[in-house]
């Protein structure tokens, strides 16, 4: 039984993995403009999408690139071109409502979603996609337990993103202004800071997360369609609502919480299918004793 848990221990720090680097984007952007961003799933199948394309370029043009070449030029392509996409989706349909009601940003956002899903479909297709192996899946046996390669690289890699973002919004000039206009946005023009060229990078910035999270999720579990962000998306957010929406290291515990959840649900109910319910019924319960979530902070309106 020790064995089995342990092995499922390991199972939960790769899929939380993916969840904390797609919660961040939430967290991000809650962080700044108050606004839960229900596009960001979509971005992230969006990044899992064009982390496809790259690694079937490459892999089928004829040069016989090694395969950690391919791996990472499909990261920073899927990262650099759905950083634009989140910039882009900003600019166009986020920013012009920023004065409006807050229901006018949830519709707009749960709208673009539906664009990107819809029109992924019609350029690509309802089938599933089959992402190809990048990455060597001889498993390990170590004290009885099967490590792979892969579940070694999400884990490292997406703590060193982490890591990286934690340092970025704490240590750096722009995460100070980051946080300064999560503190008080009204104020901060008058000092001098860029507001809209901070929030675009904050865009930005979530946006490539995700997609790092997309390849990794790809990889890990290769079978991608048009609709899939919904659901990840969904557990994303519960996360980042779990750790205390609009803290950084909230959303990175949050992810990894979630992980556990979905995981070690099927070992001690007797189906998987139970899994939504424990997730749901953890974030009402967490939401009736801790409304700000495990590391989040009260936020008090400025009259």
């Amino acid at each position: 039984m020790l064995q089995v848990i342990a092995q499922n221990i390991l199972n939960a720090l790769q899929l939380g993995s993916v969840y904390a680097l797609i919660a961040l984007g939430y967290t991000m952007v809650y962080g700044i403009l108050t606004m839960i961003n229900f596009a960001h799933g979509d971005i992230f199948m969006v990044g899992c999408y064009l982390s496809l394309a790259a690694a079937a370029f490459l892999l089928g043009w004829q040069a016989n690139l090694p395969l950690p070449l391919v791996f990472t030029a499909a990261l920073l392509f899927s990262m650099v071109l759905t950083a634009l996409l989140g910039v882009t989706i900003e600019r166009l349909a986020y920013r012009p409502l920023r004065q409006a009601p807050r229901v006018s940003a949830v519709i707009t956002a749960l709208g673009v979603g539906l664009f990107l899903e819809n029109f992924t479909l019609a350029l690509l297709g309802p089938e599933p996609r089959q992402f190809p192996s990048l990455i060597a899946m001889t498993p390990w046996k170590l004290a009885g337990l099967t490590v792979t390669p892969l579940q070694i690289l999400i884990v490292l890699l997406a703590g060193v993103l982490m890591v990286l973002l934690d340092v970025l919004v704490r240590h750096t000039l722009l995460g100070m202004a980051m946080r300064a206009i999560s503190y008080n946005r009204p104020i901060v023009p008058l000092m001098g800071v860029p507001v809209d060229r901070v929030i675009s990078l904050t865009f930005a910035i979530g946006s490539a997360i995700a997609a790092a999270g997309g390849l990794l999720y790809g990889l890990a579990y290769p079978v991608l369609d048009p609709y899939m962000g919904i659901r990840i998306g969904w557990w994303a957010f519960i996360a980042a609502v779990v750790g205390g929406i609009g803290n950084i290291r909230g959303a990175m515990l949050g992810g990894y919480i979630l992980g556990f959840v979905e995981v070690f649900t099927p070992v001690f109910l007797p189906s998987s299918t139970y899994r939504d319910f424990v997730a749901f019924s953890l974030l009402l319960l967490l939401l009736v004793f801790k409304p700000t979530g495990l590391l989040g902070r009260s936020v008090f309106e400025r009259v």
